[in-house]
Formats: structure tokens, sequence, C-alpha cells
């Protein structure tokens, strides 16, 4: 009767938001439907053939993995201890794991810049040392880490602050240590926004194009060949390049989630 009665006062909102939430939808898939369609197969298997977008695609794919290897490894430990702590030590760590996100990625270049160009002290040292953190692979993981690990560890702060911390005072009172607790208990449960986070993190550092374009212009990512591509020869150049970055993105993240299922069982 209720329910009744409130469809009567007014209209169906689990209706009005399949609607809305539909046309959200429509405005992601039609552009991504559209540029595929745009590109004849040919043209688009013909750039694999390119020296330069292999080159890019096997960079792009090779430092997106260090960099969401290094944001797992740092980030979700980083995000259990955020969840697990309280107050403004809490609310400012959180605010600077954040700020990358809304800083432009441009600036996010030139901040890096700030610590790992080759006029720095950290820069020169590394250089001196044969690992120039400026165009080479390593800045390219640098880059990609700043921008993308906070997908990382936001997301799986989350996912941990959705598990009762009761679960982990009843572990703890049968003796077990708070890292087998974390072990089998709370990543457990927490897995599928750990994985979530993974994922974000993953496709953001894939996508990544002005931190890197700042700080390792070489080797180039395919955000970057794509740019290229664009500035030297126009759209048309650029379209072929672009569906096969849709292509390889695709691919690695079915591939990131299909490993990432179950894997502590």
């Amino acid at each position: 009767m209720a329910s009744r009665a409130e469809t009567a006062r007014g209209p169906d909102w689990l209706a009005v938001a399949t609607v809305l939430g539909a046309l959200l939808l429509c405005y992601y898939v039609l552009p991504v439907l559209s540029l595929v369609a745009s590109q004849p197969p040919d043209v688009v298997l013909s750039r694999l053939d390119d020296p330069d977008v292999v080159g890019a695609m096997t960079t792009s794919v090779a430092a997106s993995g260090v960099s969401t290897a290094v944001g797992t490894l740092f980030g979700v430990p980083l995000a259990y201890w955020l969840a697990r702590t309280e107050g403004r030590t809490e609310t400012l760590l959180t605010a600077l794991v954040v700020l990358p996100l809304v800083l432009p990625p441009i600036v996010s270049g030139m901040v890096l810049l700030t610590v790992v160009g080759p006029d720095t002290v950290l820069g020169g040292f590394a250089a001196t040392g044969g690992l120039p953190l400026t165009r080479s692979f390593a800045g390219v993981v640098l880059a990609q880490t700043f921008v993308a690990s906070p997908f990382i560890v936001v997301t799986a702060k989350a996912a941990f602050e959705g598990v009762d911390d009761q679960l982990e005072a009843a572990s703890r009172s049968l003796g077990k240590s708070r890292a087998t607790t974390v072990r089998r208990v709370t990543l457990p449960i927490a897995w599928p926004g750990v994985l979530a986070g993974v994922t974000l993190g993953f496709a953001r550092a894939m996508g990544e194009f002005g931190a890197t374009i700042m700080l390792a212009y070489y080797p180039r990512t395919m955000p970057v060949q794509i740019w290229v591509s664009f500035s030297t020869a126009g759209l048309s150049e650029a379209f072929p390049v672009a569906v096969v970055l849709l292509g390889v993105a695709v691919v690695s993240l079915v591939v990131l989630n299909a490993l990432g299922t179950n894997p502590l069982d």
C-alpha cells in the first residue's frame, strides 16, 4: 500500500535513475564506438607494423605494469594504515594522497622535475650512476606512478574501511598477528575494492600524457605517440593509433582482472 501511494504521489525514481544513467553511459560509449567505426580495420592493422607504434605500445604496457606494481606495493599498505587511522593526521595525509588527482598533469610533471630533473641533486646523482630519471623508461614510470597511484590508495582505503574492524579484533584475540589477520581476514573481504583500485591505477597509467611528456618525452608511450602523429600529420594519422591504444588498454584491463580473480584462494 505504501509503495502504491508513493508511486501515485511522484515519479518512479528507479526509472528516472535508469534513464539518467543510461544517458551517461551512452555519452561514454558512443564516442568510443564512433572512433572505432571511423577507422577501417586494414588501416588500424597497418599501424601495428609501424616500429614507432610498436615501441610506444611496448613502453606503455611495460611502464604501466611497473608503475601499477609500485603503486600497489606501497599504496595498499598506505591505504590500510589510513583506513585504520583517525583524526587530523588521517585527514591531512589523505589530502596529500589526493593532491596529484587535482593537479593538471602538466603541473604534475613540472613538480616532478623539481625533484628528479637533470639539474637537481637526486636527478644528477641518478644520471651519474647510469640511471637517468628523465627522458628514460624510469622517467615514464615515475610520471605514471605519481598520477596513477592515488587511485589505488583512495579506492583501497574505501575498501578497507568497509571491513568491520571487529573481525580483525576477533582474529587478534585468537592469537593471530596483525599481518596474518590482514592477509587472511581483511584482504580477502576488501579484495574486490583493492582490485578495482589497481585496475583504475593501471588504466590511468596507460592514458597518462601530461606528466609523461614533461618528464620523459622518450621513450614514447602511446598517448605521446598519438600526440606526435597528430601534431605532425593531423587527425587522419592520430586516429588509427588511438584505436590501437584503445584495443591495447581493453585487452590489458581484461587480463588484469582475470589475473586478479580469487588471488587468495
